[in-house]
């Protein structure tokens, strides 16, 4: 499973959550515990929908370019992922009684899971997110 939609939403809770800092791609990237390649990808994509700013140079890094609480996980999830949260085999034996017809049994359960899912992250803003972590920090003590 793809794992672009959480590392975003990481990515964009810590700029968040670190709004008088520059943050470096190796720094988040530390952070999110995986290669400073995939975290600049994801940035990449962030930038261009406009929730981040660059800063170039020797102090340069990342910033956050929105007001968290008007930023929803929608948003984020469609700029950051592609296709539907659950597949369809592609390929199935189109001689099998069962293979013939699963795309089209399952197409209208999955795009309703798929809408569901949506409306769901629809209601959540990254404030929501930079929220619940503070709270859960303060928990940990």
């Amino acid at each position: 499973m793809s794992q672009r939609f959480s590392v975003a939403v990481h990515i964009l809770a810590l700029l968040a959550s670190e709004p008088s800092k520059l943050l470096t791609s190796e720094w988040i990237a530390s952070s999110v515990n995986t290669n400073a390649v995939v975290v600049r990808r994801l940035l990449g994509l962030l930038r261009r929908a406009g929730w981040v700013k660059t800063r170039a140079g020797r102090e340069g890094g990342f910033e956050l370019a929105v007001d968290p609480s008007a930023l929803t996980l929608r948003e984020v999830y469609q700029a950051v992922e592609e296709g539907r949260i659950i597949g369809i085999h592609a390929a199935p034996n189109p001689r099998c009684p069962v293979g013939s017809c699963i795309g089209a049994a399952l197409g209208s359960v999955v795009a309703s899971a798929q809408e569901a899912m949506l409306a769901e992250l629809g209601k959540r803003s990254l404030a929501d997110v930079v929220k619940e972590l503070s709270v859960r920090r303060e928990r940990k003590g």
